[in-house]
């Protein structure tokens, strides 16, 4: 297979995708117990929770849309016989990851309006967070060793590009706030650095801001368990 050269241009810093990981598997091995904790017929509880499930499901599908349309076409082009190996083995898992967020997607809305049917729900994301956590500790074996070698920092940066499209605007300063809650601040900082001034200075602040008090609407605490305190 022909591998296309990047010779000259910055190479893509994947740091972010460390952190947007670390945020997607926090928040998705929270939820089964958050759901489960639901009385059955609390329509209110269920409501603040069901809407968190639809914002991190959301989140989840926009970043694979991401990945599939801008990340997987170019290692296939330029990464050889080892991105022809591993490419594959990350569109399956998408497959797979796709069929159970489906799934939880289509119990959600019952759940949410009736209090009805947690425990069923709840299993269902428990299908979703184990093929998530698989490929997502594949992918940070593997594909990102090899964005790191074969893809461009600017054609990185699409990649967030397309999620901040791809969010409606409300949601954007808990999106990130989310994501920074564990990250570490030279990768925010990095993460940030094209932006206009004001937005590097505006939006860590609203970032944390948004999440501690969604943190503390849903989990009852604006510090959550962190990957680290996590089994």
């Amino acid at each position: 297979m022909a591998v296309t050269s990047t010779v000259d241009a910055p190479m893509a810093d994947v740091r972010d995708m460390y952190m947007a990981h670390a945020a997607l598997r926090r928040e998705f091995r929270l939820l089964p117990q958050l759901i489960r904790d639901v009385a059955p017929g609390d329509t209110a509880r269920a409501e603040v929770v069901g809407a968190h499930a639809e914002l991190i499901c959301r989140i989840l599908h926009t970043h694979h849309e991401g990945e599939d349309l801008l990340l997987w076409p170019k290692l296939l082009q330029r990464g050889g016989d080892e991105a022809a190996s591993i490419v594959p083995m990350m569109e399956e898992q998408h497959h797979a990851i796709d069929k159970a967020h489906a799934e939880a997607t289509g119990l959600l809305p019952a759940w949410r309006s009736t209090g009805q049917g947690g425990e069923e729900l709840a299993g269902v994301f428990e299908v979703l967070l184990a093929v998530l956590l698989a490929h997502m500790t594949t992918e940070e074996k593997w594909v990102l060793p090899l964005a790191e070698k074969h893809v461009t920092a600017a054609e990185w940066r699409e990649l967030g590009e397309h999620g901040m499209a791809a969010t409606p605007k409300r949601d954007l300063p808990l999106a990130f706030g989310m994501a920074m809650y564990e990250g570490d601040p030279a990768v925010i900082k990095a993460v940030l650095g094209h932006a206009p001034l004001p937005v590097r200075l505006l939006v860590p602040v609203i970032g944390r801001r948004r999440y501690a008090t969604h943190a503390r609407r849903v989990h009852g605490t604006t510090r959550p368990a962190r990957m680290g305190t996590l089994n």
